[in-house]
Formats: structure tokens, sequence, C-alpha cells
């Protein structure tokens, strides 16, 4: 297999039951990009109302949609032959969004995407769009619902302005027992801030004037849906040090990572645990993934990372973060009796080194919805 490019694109899932507002929810995305370039597979063959495409025309095997977005119309034997032609150099894009169809089967588009040999692509995470209006009678419906719950990386509750608050509670209680540990947001109209989606750190901007003008750029100033409320939904921490990390703290506290934390991006530097090189962190839900990278000749060693979740304490976060330093000192307990410190920064990295996707290795991969490895 091909080694994994050094900023692959991330590909999302967008799933949820016919009506729960997957479609809205990505004509907002595709409103408020930001600068970024959307790739849009739909997998349904049924009515497209995504407003871009409007512009372009019908969707047909790949189109672009002149604003730096291009959309496909595919079933799932055409999902790699799609990702293939969206992830060449001159497509240029940011993200991949898959929205998925109403009754598909969203955890088979994960094993998909978690079994695809494209090193160009990474596990996005699975978001999946709830009508929290419908729900009961969704949940009667199609009692599938609580197993793609159970997988969801990201669950947004969707048409929360049609019920009460205590409806509200109620339905988020209700999502809660059906056992997922992805996070959970509220939004109507499907507006979440799209940062949820897109990679929050490092954008390069440098390129920013080759950038096509934007279906976003066009749209009058009282039509760009940048509503300040939406940031309420999810916390953001920001974390940089110019200390090392321990590689055992660190993985410990992604192991222990808490229930509601969505996203972790970035890059960590280990110090002497590996001096060549620093790791691309991607986290999602479940999912981790390390790429090492070497260092550039005179950059600046240091850690950079933003985490993004839904009811985490920020605070919290930021001091475990720091509790990851490695200012020299070895705690006794992390050393094994006649284990030198070397040793140890070599023992630790094991855990790292375990996220890091080696051809046919599917470690870094989450376990499948049923509990047998994706």
């Amino acid at each position: 297999m091909t080694p994994p490019h050094a900023s692959q694109i991330p590909v999302v899932v967008l799933a949820g039951f016919l009506g729960s507002g997957k479609t809205t929810l990505l004509n907002h995305l595709l409103r408020n990009r930001a600068g970024n370039r959307v790739g849009v597979i739909v997998n349904d063959f049924g009515s497209i109302e995504i407003d871009a495409l409007t512009v372009s025309g019908q969707v047909g095997s790949t189109v672009s949609l002149g604003n730096g977005c291009m959309c496909c119309a595919v079933d799932a034997s055409e999902l790699d032959t799609y990702l293939e032609t969206l992830t060449r150099p001159s497509a240029r894009l940011d993200v991949i969004v898959i929205e998925a169809s109403g009754l598909a089967e969203p955890q088979e588009l994960v094993r998909m995407l978690l079994a695809s040999d494209n090193p160009n692509i990474r596990y996005g995470g699975l978001v999946e769009v709830v009508d929290a209006a419908e729900f009961g009678a969704t949940r009667e419906r199609h009692p599938e619902i609580d197993r793609h719950l159970t997988v969801a990386d990201l669950i947004v509750l969707n048409k929360t302005d049609r019920v009460s608050d205590e409806e509200l509670l109620r339905v988020r209680e209700a999502v809660a027992r059906a056992g997922g540990r992805g996070a959970v947001i509220s939004a109507a109209y499907g507006r979440i801030d799209p940062e949820m989606l897109l990679d929050p750190v490092l954008r390069p901007d440098d390129d920013d004037l080759d950038r096509q003008l934007s279906f976003e750029d066009l749209l009058p100033e009282a039509d760009r849906t940048h509503d300040t409320h939406l940031h309420a939904a999810y916390e953001s921490v920001s974390f940089t040090t110019g200390v090392p990390l321990s590689p055992r703290r660190f993985m410990a506290f992604l192991d222990s990572r808490p229930e509601g934390l969505y996203r972790i991006k970035g890059f960590a530097d280990f110090g002497a645990g590996d001096r060549n090189n620093r790791y691309a962190l991607h986290a999602v839900g479940r999912f981790l993934r390390f790429v090492p990278q070497p260092w550039g000749r005179g950059e600046e060693r240091r850690t950079q990372l933003v985490l993004i979740g839904s009811g985490v304490d920020a605070e919290a976060l930021h001091k475990e973060l720091e509790n990851c330093q490695d200012h020299g000192r070895v705690a006794p307990e992390e050393l094994v009796p006649g284990q030198d410190v070397t040793e140890e920064l070599e023992r630790s990295m094991w855990g790292v080194l375990r996220y890091v996707r080696q051809p046919d290795d599917d470690e870094a991969r989450p376990p499948a919805p049923d509990g047998d490895e994706a």
C-alpha cells in the first residue's frame, strides 16, 4: 500500500433517516465553508436539493460547483472510484462529505472508508442527524436508529425549534441511553458550526489568492448564516507548548478522553521519544491515527492541538494536557525494575506507534459496530 500523504483529506459520513435534515445541514456547510473546498458524494438517487447544485445543474457523475466544491451521485460500488477522483491534487479539496441515503446503513459506509486503500483519505467521523420533533415516531418505524446512534461520532439533534425544552431533554436522555459515546449538539435548520466538520487548526493561507470565488462569497451578508449562538453548542480548547509530551502520559489521556470530546487535531512533539519526527494527530470519536512527519530544518519544535467537543470541561482538559508535558523527569511508577530512562522512552513510544498505520495494519481503526474488527 502506498504510504499515506502527509495531509490526508478527511471523509465525513453524514447520515440520518429521511426528513431528519441532512441536506439542510449540508447546504449550511456549503454556505459557510470559511474558504474550505468541499467535495460532496451523494449516496442517493432520489431528490437532491442541495442549493448550490441548482446553480450548476443536475448531478451527473462528478459536478464542479464553480465555488470550490464538487459533487458526485454514486452507489456503494462506485465509492472508491469517486474518492479517487476527488482526492486528485488538481481538486485541491479540504474535506469530503458523503451524504448517505436516508435508508442506508452508515456503519457500512464507515467500514468501506476504513478498508479503503486510498492513501490520500482518512476517516473524518460519522455524523448522525436526528429529527428531535419526530424522534419517537422515527424510533418506532426504524428501531435500528439505536444502532446508528451507538456508532456515531457526532449526533446532531436537529429541528429543536419545534420541541419544548422538556421534550428536548427527554430526547437527549433517550439518545444517551442508546449507549453511544458520540458528542451531542442541538441545532435548528441544520445550523451547526462548520468548524465541527472542518479542520480547525494550521490551515495554510498562502494560496488564498489562487482559490476560486466561492458560493459563500456571492451571498449577500444578510443571507450568510454566521449565527454567533452556534458557538455555544460546543467547546474548543487550543493547547500549544514547547515542552515535549510524555508518550505514555499522552496516550493515557487519549485512552481516557471524556464522552463528548468529538475531535482532536494537531501535532505532537515527543522529544527524545522520536527526535526526527513530529506526529500529526487525527482523532474523531473512537478513531485515532498518528502520522509521523519529519521536522523541517530550523522548525520550532512544539506541540499544537485543538480539541472540540460538547459538554466537556475545557479547563480540566487543558490541565490534563499540561500534565502530559515531559520536563525531563520520569516518574518512578513509569519505570519497571531494572529499566533505565532511555528504555522507558522507547517502550512508551510503542503506544503511539500502534496508531501509525502500516501496510495491512488495522490497529488504528475503531472497533466495528458488532464488536468485531472493522
